[in-house]
């Protein structure tokens, strides 16, 4: 599958007013570099109505602003927005299911995954001196003895 920001936000690329090219200016923000009009990719949507309209749901803000509950949801995955904090609605933590009010793992789990993360890196990097992920060698023997 080929994933796409550009395709997966709608980002502005071309003016609606002058088919002039759009220039990111910044939390969702484009400006025309011709006629200076401004258009927002669905995370600026989003925030701008949130801003006005704070403790919305995302089937308001679908409604409102024309973003998908879809995309809204990987934007909460994603942190780059949160769940009110006086929201019924809320996240659950993919590890423990605790809830949490935005990305993808409370803070305990999210920690545990990082520091998987670096023990599997460093152990990959201690491999590699014996023959291991080395590219060319294949596993084969680094040294022979004479009598081989």
């Amino acid at each position: 599958m080929d994933f796409s920001l550009f395709d997966y936000y709608h980002v502005p690329c071309k003016c609606a007013e002058c088919g002039g090219v759009m220039v990111f200016k910044g939390v969702g923000e484009y400006h025309c570099e011709d006629c200076g009009a401004v258009d927002y990719d669905d995370y600026g949507k989003v925030r701008l109505y949130l801003e006005d309209h704070k403790g919305a749901n995302a089937v308001e803000v679908e409604s409102e602003t024309g973003v998908s509950q879809k995309s809204i949801r990987q934007m909460l995955r994603e942190s780059r927005l949160q769940v009110a904090e006086n929201s019924r609605t809320f996240l659950n933590c993919e590890i423990c299911k605790k809830t949490i009010r935005s990305g993808r793992w409370c803070p305990e789990c999210e920690l545990n995954v990082h520091r998987n993360a670096e023990e599997h890196m460093r152990r990959a990097k201690n491999l590699q001196g014996f023959g291991f992920n080395q590219s060319g060698e294949s596993g084969q023997r680094r040294f022979m003895r004479e009598n081989d």
